[in-house]
């Protein structure tokens, strides 16, 4: 018996794109196997909602099973030499699977030609500056040969990347499946994403609040230098034009919320300034 995409992912046929990329990610979170080790009920779960995604994020294919013309896996509902191939989901048609057999494959045809290989899944992690400035990472397919794969930059968890004919090998002498390849970002104890954007925080000195001064910014694409204006205060953003994001036609940005940190809150001097200036 076939499931429900919109059910797994808990929403409603009607939703919206955003709406289920939201759920998506939520339910990613919740159920990431890296949260939950050696619960194979969660794992399980998690690959469940991969697959929702995969299916319902595709408008073609969404339409085609809001028609009821392929199930949650992708796979055609009715029978025929004629008709949709199988998607993204990967396997094939359990009953052709049979007539093949005893056939010679004859009927074990999707479209004009003999049906490809199934598709392979993996899962990537990736670092939190890939996903901003994009990057090039080798991963190792299931045949043990490795692979090199472009990450784009503005990457999200849930995507997945699709990299042809790197499947299985078709045993009726069609093409060779993808690989799909969904990436997991990684958090980052620095920065916190925001769209294109990125947020942190940037400790200053009490003296380069109060006289302004020149500050180096660590940024995914590197070091820069920052001038904090004087009479600064902690709570204060500053805009870094251009330093979130990679994305080639508009970049985002990095905002530095300022915070005053005290080199040494029991300096002597200090606590007499303190004094006096709480005296007026």
């Amino acid at each position: 018996m076939s499931w429900d995409p919109y059910a797994v992912l808990g929403v409603s046929k009607s939703a919206s794109d955003d709406e289920i990329k939201r759920a998506y990610r939520q339910k990613a979170k919740a159920l990431h196997p890296d949260q939950h080790p050696g619960d194979a009920a969660k794992a399980e779960q998690f690959k469940r909602a991969s697959a929702a995604f995969e299916l319902l994020k595709d408008a073609g294919k969404r339409a085609q099973y809001d028609r009821g013309e392929i199930d949650a896996d992708g796979q055609v509902r009715h029978f025929g030499g004629v008709g949709a191939g199988a998607g993204p989901m990967g396997g094939g048609d359990a009953f052709e699977d049979i007539l093949s057999g005893l056939f010679g494959g004859g009927r074990n045809r999707r479209g004009p030609g003999p049906r490809k290989g199934r598709d392979i899944r993996y899962r990537v992690e990736v670092d939190f500056e890939d996903a901003v400035i994009g990057a090039q990472r080798r991963i190792k397919m299931s045949d043990g040969q490795s692979l090199d794969v472009n990450i784009p930059a503005g990457v999200e968890t849930g995507q997945t990347l699709r990299l042809k004919s790197q499947g299985e090998r078709s045993p009726y002498g069609g093409p060779p499946g993808d690989a799909l390849v969904e990436l997991v970002v990684k958090e980052h104890k620095v920065w916190r994403r925001e769209g294109d954007d990125l947020h942190m925080a940037l400790p200053i000195s009490l003296s380069t609040a109060v006289l302004g001064g020149v500050v180096d910014v660590v940024t995914p694409s590197g070091s820069v230098s920052l001038k904090i204006p004087d009479g600064s205060n902690t709570g204060a953003i500053l805009r870094l034009r251009g330093k979130g994001v990679q994305r080639s036609a508009k970049p985002g940005h990095l905002y530095a919320r300022l915070e005053i940190v005290l080199a040494d809150p029991k300096d002597a001097a200090l606590k007499t300034f303190a004094k006096k200036y709480r005296a007026k």
